[in-house]
């Protein structure tokens, strides 16, 4: 008796393990470290994907050459990076998106203001040459996820007036290191409350001329992508192999876009559905940029 209730329970099991071996091996996916997903109050800001943390573009410790005080902010808007000036000639060095707004400062200030999830509000020049992108938000947006100054901003004030130069943070993290249509200086969420922690009110902040940013950090320039790189042999041979092969991948994407739209437009045909009110693919949504 034993021995039958041995060999059903074998056969009736059989389903289960071989549903267990065949089950797929889940891996967690890679985070670098504090780069993590943080919850933060009532927000849980997501990691950072490493494909935008390559090197360069993530916060680190590094030698510093210049003269500034330890505590002082320092913002090249040349070479996309922010440092917080530490002791002994080292720096925490971040890397930052700069916008257009970010490119009409020069010289020193100080952080007159901090806010955790700050509200944000386009500009009048913004609603007025992009109502498109930025008339809904005339009356102001709340902070939050969707809010483009991210998780925290910091105010910076000249002679006791707000400059309208912001460093804040941004859900928007393939723009770090990247020069961007509009904003002011821009973090990922997870570094602007590093900074943000580390900083108070009252801290002077230097943002460098072209000239100190080229005696300084040296001749920078644009890779294929877009990423600010130092200009040396190396780098400018690879942006020309960078530039032949994105041409090939777009040659390659507009014949599967052409294909594409062909099997779209023959598959309304052959529901009797005209060009014209074939349905599209649904875009995808536009992330707005920020007022300074």
């Amino acid at each position: 008796m034993s021995q039958t209730f041995a060999r059903i329970f074998a056969i009736l099991a059989l389903p289960l393990l071989a549903a267990c071996a065949s089950a797929p091996k889940q891996t967690a996916p890679e985070v670098v470290p504090g780069y993590e997903g943080i919850q933060d109050g009532e927000f849980f800001i997501e990691p950072v994907a490493p494909k935008y943390l390559y090197e360069g573009n993530r916060r680190t410790e590094v030698a510093y050459a210049g003269s500034e005080s330890p505590g002082t902010v320092v913002v090249d808007t040349y070479a996309r990076k922010l440092y917080l000036v530490g002791d002994g000639g080292t720096a925490t060095r971040y890397p930052i998106a700069v916008g257009r707004e970010g490119l009409a400062f020069r010289g020193t200030g100080v952080i007159g203001r901090k806010a955790e999830w700050p509200s944000w509000q386009p500009t009048r020049n913004m609603i007025r040459t992009r109502p498109d992108l930025y008339a809904a938000y005339a009356g102001g947006l709340p902070g939050g996820l969707m809010n483009p100054l991210g998780a925290r901003a910091l105010y910076l004030y000249r002679g006791g007036r707000d400059s309208m130069f912001r460093i804040h943070g941004t859900a928007d993290a393939a723009s770090i290191g990247h020069a961007t249509s509009a904003g002011c200086i821009r973090l990922f969420n997870q570094d602007i409350i590093d900074l943000y922690n580390r900083v108070p009110v009252g801290t002077r902040v230097k943002v460098r001329t072209e000239a100190e940013s080229l005696a300084i950090e040296g001749p920078q320039m644009t890779d294929a992508y877009g990423r600010i790189v130092p200009e040396t042999p190396e780098n400018i041979a690879r942006k020309e192999k960078d530039l032949i092969a994105i041409a090939k991948q777009a040659e390659r994407d507009r014949v599967a876009s052409e294909k594409a739209e062909r099997k779209r437009l023959a598959a309304c045909a052959r529901r009797g559905i005209p060009d014209e009110e074939c349905p599209r693919p649904q875009a995808p949504a536009v992330t707005v940029g920020t007022a300074g």
